[in-house]
């Protein structure tokens, strides 16, 4: 028995879903409505525009006749995808695909159509321009309208493509600023566009970069398809989305100035099974064999840099360094400037060893090695890396920021082995006086390292004079054995774990002679190299002693000192009031004590620099009091020095 019925309540539908009115079905019927398509109630929906049927402005207008589409209608559903998405179709995107970010930059893409058209129709129509005001593309260059081969030609029409390419350009900027998804879509529409652009001109027109077409396209097309190489690698598009974006690239006919950009997106995608295999570390060489053809992982470089630049943003060192070491690219110069960061990603991971290894042979047989190219700046900071075991905290090797502990440092012997390597390997490293007091400072230091990255210097006591002659024998031997790059064991028996640091430093100061006698022309400063012993002034003393051997080494490296001090006298009085009267006093006994007049000359200098700006050295009274202690004024330095220092003791004794 029936107690209470009600009306049903008709909900939202597609017109051919209304129960009200009747539909008849079509495949393709545009004309006319059919039968009482036209009919509908206050819920029919228009399938086509995806609102109500009575706000439909096509539903039955000739040619349109949105009445009539239907579910099941191949061509009513293209109706329907073009309509929701709008240019996106020629994505062939489904309707699930398309989220806010697409629309975006499908609606950006069509204002930009329409805007490109009307540019592009302007091109196509030219400037009419006398030969008396056309600039002239001969060699050599004439002025305008004083070139016979222009002036013989009669009126001309000019095509200029200087305007699309402005227009272009100013899309592509725009696009870069958007979401990535947004920014794929107006790359590849862009590309799409500008490969479809015609020179109308008969014979070439070599109006310069911009103006013609043949040349200003293939650069757009450079620009659109190395961003798309890196968004491809860089952002994580959804398997389907990223597969579609590289088919309508494809899909592309591209003219025949552009036929090199045909594969430039066939980017190999992060779980491809050879690019797996490399980064895994189970394929070094980047070669597998694939239906028996050998198969390479050959990347362009803007993919390389971009694979890079993501495994070092995650920290990924130890895959960055197997697939540099594996891939292979068309831009060598590219590729080797990227595989010059790899002894620093492996000292990011701790390998320290394998990092020195590394500067100094190359990947390949057919490649430079790294140290060729290591600058002063990085020459030093590998050598802190390898004292202390600690890498800066960036991914840069010159971040001025902190530092951590990465692994294990290298021991003494195998420190100056590879950092005399280096030198050798590097000509402006040798001739650099920046290097040279950058190995004596760390060598000089401890191997525990501020967060700061500041190194804690050591005062090393002065090792027997024996075991120093021991030293400077066989190192003579050993520096030349690492010139010829041989692999050298250092003898145990001299470089023992209770004074390897004094031994290495000897080792140095021989490394340092013998480049003075080679290479003192080449040296713009030695003022340094003197300063980075620090206090160990009994090997400074040991270098500045074998100097004397050969006059003209010594006349030049004195002279070097004492310009360098004429040039530097504010920044040494600022260094000397940080490290003290005591270190002064040592600095000045050692040159003022020394038997040769000439080495003598340094003290005297540092002593009258020190007279003249008494204000600026609140210390000297200190200094005054170490010359007392050391008996400087009654020892035997010869006229000039022991006026100087008696002078300089008076002054302070008459206050």
């Amino acid at each position: 028995m029936v107690t209470f019925c009600k009306q049903a309540k008709v909900m939202p539908h597609a017109r051919y879903d209304c129960t009200m009115h009747p539909f008849e079905r079509m495949e393709c019927d545009t004309c006319s409505p059919l039968g009482k398509n036209a009919d509908i109630c206050n819920q029919c929906y228009c399938y086509i525009c995806d609102k109500l049927a009575s706000e439909c402005q096509n539903w039955t207008t000739p040619s349109l006749c949105h009445c009539n589409a239907h579910n099941k209608s191949k061509f009513w559903k293209e109706q329907r995808d073009f309509a929701l998405a709008g240019v996106l179709v020629m994505f062939n995107l489904e309707l699930t695909d398309i989220d806010t970010d697409l629309r975006h930059g499908g609606s950006l893409l069509i204002k930009f159509m329409q805007e490109l058209s009307v540019e592009y129709s302007k091109y196509l129509i030219g400037q009419r321009m006398p030969p008396t005001k056309h600039e002239c593309f001969c060699l050599p260059k004439f002025p305008p309208g004083q070139c016979n081969t222009c002036r013989s030609r009669n009126m001309e029409t000019v095509y200029k493509y200087s305007g699309v390419f402005e227009m272009v350009t100013k899309f592509l900027n725009e696009a870069e600023r958007e979401s990535p998804k947004a920014a794929a879509v107006m790359l590849l529409g862009a590309a799409k566009e500008i490969a479809l652009h015609k020179d109308p001109a008969l014979s070439w027109q070599n109006l310069g970069h911009t103006d013609s077409l043949k040349i200003a396209v293939p650069c757009l097309l450079q620009r659109i398809t190395t961003q798309l190489q890196r968004m491809l690698v860089l952002c994580d598009f959804p398997k389907s989305l990223y597969e579609k974006f590289v088919n309508f690239f494809q899909s592309i006919s591209l003219p025949c100035h552009c036929f090199g950009f045909s594969n430039s997106l066939n980017v190999v995608p992060w779980d491809h099974v050879l690019l797996t295999t490399v980064l895994k570390g189970q394929n070094i060489t980047g070669r597998r064999t694939q239906k028996g053809r050998k198969v390479f992982l050959w990347e362009a470089l803007p993919v390389i840099e971009a694979r890079v630049e993501r495994m070092v943003d995650k920290m990924n060192y130890k895959e960055v360094v197997r697939y540099l070491r594996a891939v292979k690219c068309n831009d060598t110069k590219g590729l080797r400037d990227l595989r010059d960061k790899i002894p620093f990603y492996l000292c990011k991971t701790g390998d320290f060893l394998d990092a020195a290894h590394s500067l100094l042979f190359p990947v390949n047989s057919l490649a430079c090695c790294t140290a060729c190219r290591v600058t002063p700046g990085q020459f030093e900071v590998y050598l802190k890396m390898f004292r202390t075991g600690s890498v800066p905290i960036g991914n840069d090797i010159l971040d001025s920021g902190p530092w951590i502990t990465a692994g294990s440092p290298l021991k003494d012997g195998v420190l100056i082995k590879q950092a005399l390597k280096l030198l050798y390997s590097n000509v402006l490293l040798y001739r650099n006086p920046k290097c040279w007091s950058s190995l004596i400072m760390i060598l000089g230091s401890s191997s525990l390292l501020e967060k700061s990255g500041h190194l804690h210097p050591l005062s090393l006591k002065e090792p027997p004079l024996d075991f120093q002659k021991g030293v400077l024998a066989a190192g003579g031997g050993l520096l030349e054995e690492l010139k010829a790059k041989i692999n050298v064991s250092l003898p145990p028996a001299i470089f023992s774990p209770h004074l390897q640091h004094e031994a290495c430093l000897i080792l140095a100061v021989q490394a340092i002679q013998q480049m003075l006698f080679c290479d003192l022309p080449y040296l713009t400063s030695f003022l340094e190299i003197a300063l980075a012993f620090g206090n160990n002034f009994w090997a400074l003393r040991l270098l500045l002693e074998h100097l004397s051997y050969e006059e003209h080494i010594l006349h030049g490296t004195v002279n070097l000192i004492l310009r360098d001090l004429n040039r530097q006298k504010a920044t040494m009085l600022k260094l000397w009031e940080n490290l003290g009267p005591q270190y002064v006093g040592e600095f000045l006994c050692l040159f003022l004590t020394c038997r040769h007049k000439k080495m003598q000359s340094i003290g005297l200098f540092t002593l009258n620099i020190i007279m003249e700006n008494l204000h600026m050295c609140p210390w000297a009274k200190h200094l005054c009091n170490f010359f007392h202690n050391a008996g400087l004024r009654h020892l035997p330095l010869g006229a000039a020095a022991h006026h100087e220092v008696s002078k300089f003791i008076n002054i302070f004794e008459k206050l």
